[in-house]
């Protein structure tokens, strides 16, 4: 008999772990707003102006995409360059980068953050280029994103480009679970108050997060029909809890949404902006489409007070 009690109580804990794993979508009950950039349809993004908006704004998540600085910090920032969000160009004009992967702006100019240290990043304006009233604001770091939003929203970070940092002998996957370590972000104590999910387009990042934090959900961003077949959307469930599909793809492909719930997937998609014209009359009408008629779970938006909540 205590054998027997022995082997009830370690299957209990076995499925409690899974359970930890693998949040499965009767988890997810409500519809859920992720602040893309922060309210970055009305701030200038990836600042804590943004961010602050989103909150007020009743974001569910707030998403920080995130890059690394010459000396190893995380940071906010979408781009892999500084020169359209910032002003790095007149503060650094003598020290563009050289083999920046990606297509050139302007004068052709690009600064790589990668290039900088945090306190050189911390001399630029990244709110002036948006509208003079935010001038002051600066690239925020991933650990004052986080002791910004912390209690307040969740938290959806992007890992960007992490093939670029590791051709740069830099392992942006390790820098982010230590931090998140760092912070106890990974705990279920945590979660329950400051939910946490991760996000790629990179299926090595993924997976790898899979394993270092296992507790905290991941999404597979995706712009390619190849990752919307059902041999593709099963072997995506074996290291992912869900899928984000970008929304063209999901309007293409509207029986995806039920395929990938079968597997266990969520399903997200993005972007949602008030300044896109598309045929529908409003983003909230456009939003509501893919949340309630084609049944998507979530989405990132630059207008988080335009989401449409139902009771």
């Amino acid at each position: 008999m205590t054998h027997i009690l022995r082997l009830s109580y370690a299957l209990a804990s076995v499925f409690a772990c899974v359970a930890l794993v693998r949040p499965t979508l009767q988890a997810q009950t409500a519809k859920q707003a992720i602040a893309h950039r922060g309210a970055s349809g009305y701030a200038p993004e990836h600042t804590l102006a943004s961010y602050r908006l989103a909150m007020e704004q009743k974001a569910d998540f707030v998403e920080p995409d995130l890059a690394v600085s010459k000396d190893n910090v995380l940071i906010c920032l979408h781009d892999d360059t500084l020169e359209r969000t910032t002003n790095v160009a007149g503060v650094f004009p003598d020290r563009p980068s050289t083999n920046v992967p990606g297509r050139a702006r302007g004068n052709g100019k690009r600064w790589l953050a990668n290039d900088f240290t945090i306190d050189e990043l911390k001399r630029l304006d990244a709110g002036k280029w948006r509208d003079p009233k935010f001038a002051g604001e600066r690239i925020v770091t991933f650990q004052e994103m986080i002791d910004l939003v912390r209690g307040h929203a969740g938290l959806y970070p992007e890992l960007k480009s992490p093939q670029l940092y590791k051709s740069r002998k830099v392992d942006q996957v390790k820098l982010f679970v230590d931090l998140i370590r760092k912070n106890g972000l990974e705990t279920p104590e945590s979660l329950r108050t400051t939910p946490v999910i991760i996000q790629s387009f990179d299926e090595e990042a993924i997976r790898r997060v899979a394993i270092d934090l296992p507790t905290i959900p991941r999404v597979f961003l995706t712009s390619s029909d190849a990752d919307l077949t059902d041999a593709r959307l099963k072997a995506l469930a074996t290291f992912a809890t869900g899928i984000a599909p970008e929304k063209a793809l999901i309007a293409k492909h509207p029986d995806m949404v039920r395929r990938a719930h079968a597997v266990k997937l969520t399903v997200t998609s993005w972007t949602f902006s008030a300044s896109e014209k598309t045929t529908f009359p409003t983003v909230r009408d456009e939003m509501s489409h893919f949340l309630y008629t084609l049944g998507i779970d979530a989405l990132f938006t630059n207008n988080p007070d335009q989401f449409p909540r139902r009771p």
